[in-house]
Parts: C-alpha cells; sequence; structure tokens
C-alpha cells in the first residue's frame, strides 16, 4: 500500500520522483496512492510515450483523468491538454496516444450510485482568479480548477474546508513551510488555508467530499 493512510496529510513534488515501468511497454507513472499492485484504489501521474498503446481494461469503480500534456485517445475520441473526463463504474475503454502525454489518474474511486459519463475542457483563460470552475459534483464530492493569486486567495477559505485533495497544474505554493510546485500533490483531512502561501498566480486542481 502506498499513501492509504486518510486522516493524515501527504505533500509529494513530482519533479522528486522517478518515473516507474507499467505492465504495459511505454506507459510510465509515478504513484501517489495506492491500494495494491494493480488494481484497487489508485492515484497516480501516468505518461504515454509516443504511439503507446494500454490494452482495452474496465473500471469497476470508475476512471477520472485529468490530462496535463499532449493529447490522450481512445476509441471515443482525442483529448488535448486541458480535458477532463470521468468514466463512471462498469465502464472499459483501449486508451492510447499517437505523440504521447501525460496524464492525472484516480481510479476506483467513485461512489456507486455516480453513473455521470463527463467530458469537458476548461482554457486557461476561462479562469478568473479566485473562482473555481465546477468539473463535477455528486453529493458532497466536488472537483474543481481554480485559478489562485495572492489577493484572492482568502476567498477559498469558505469554499473549500475539510478534507482537501489537491494537484498543482501551474505555479509554485508552500504549505506548512514545504515547497510545493507545479505537477505537486497534496492531500489533507483538514487544509488550514493560513498555512498555505501562494506569491504569484497558480492554477490548482482541487477536490472535496470524497475521503
Amino acid at each position: 500500500m502506498l499513501n492509504m493512510e486518510f486522516d493524515a496529510t501527504v505533500m509529494v513534488n513530482l519533479q522528486l520522483e522517478p518515473w516507474l515501468s507499467s505492465p504495459m511497454p511505454g506507459v510510465e507513472r509515478k504513484p501517489l496512492a495506492r491500494e495494491s499492485a494493480e488494481r484497487g484504489h489508485a492515484t497516480s501521474i501516468v505518461r504515454y510515450l509516443p504511439g503507446s498503446v494500454f490494452r482495452a481494461h474496465p473500471h469497476p469503480l470508475g476512471e477520472e483523468i485529468l490530462v496535463l500534456e499532449g493529447v490522450f485517445s481512445d476509441e471515443s475520441g482525442d483529448f488535448p491538454a486541458g480535458s477532463y473526463f470521468r468514466n463512471p463504474p462498469g465502464s472499459s475503454h483501449a486508451p492510447y496516444s499517437k505523440d504521447g502525454c501525460v496524464l492525472f489518474v484516480k481510479l476506483h474511486q467513485f461512489q456507486p450510485s455516480d453513473q455521470e459519463h463527463v467530458v469537458t475542457k476548461v482554457e486557461s483563460d476561462q479562469l478568473v482568479p479566485g473562482v473555481p470552475v465546477v468539473l463535477h459534483q455528486f453529493g458532497d464530492e466536488q472537483v474543481c480548477l481554480v485559478c489562485v493569486t495572492p489577493s484572492t486567495k482568502d476567498l477559498l477559505c469558505d469554499w473549500f474546508q475539510g478534507s482537501l485533495e489537491m494537484l498543482i497544474i501551474r505555479g509554485d505554493i508552500e504549505y506548512a513551510g514545504v515547497s510545493l510546485p507545479a505537477l505537486s500533490w497534496l492531500r489533507t483531512p483538514m487544509l488550514n488555508w493560513s498555512d498555505c502561501k501562494v506569491e504569484a498566480e497558480v492554477i490548482l486542481w482541487l477536490k472535496i467530499g470524497h475521503f
């Protein structure tokens, strides 16, 4: 198991983590949280090298993906950087990438009754500082993209409370004295916004209400 203690704060600077091989040639990953080796709950950064293919496979408890770089594809179409999609429980696909891509992937973490198939794309110029763009909401669970600046950070205090998961997509923040550059990951049972320092514009993927 890796980082499955949800009552503990976890921070990972992915720039310092090595790429690890997956069962499929040309597909590599940086695990963030994992229940077991190749099944169950998993959160990872995944890299498809150009021309790589992953065999067709099901997702009994769903799959959530944010495309960070390049173009990710499957039989339903092409998904460029900025695309966010959710394949619900019971779905399956055969993904590949013609020119390569980098993804943020969460597996087997859906609520069983959350059956919505989501495909959306948010351009950076659509993000207004301090105003979250909701990508998905189901019950207490909410997934957002948000642009944060030093002057708008405090606006998030009322919006995002309690347990929170964060991926820093662009820019740098500091949390509890720890520097977190782009492609860092934070998961905490209780975020203290007063411990979060933002000195320039950052773009964050945020998820609340799911653990």
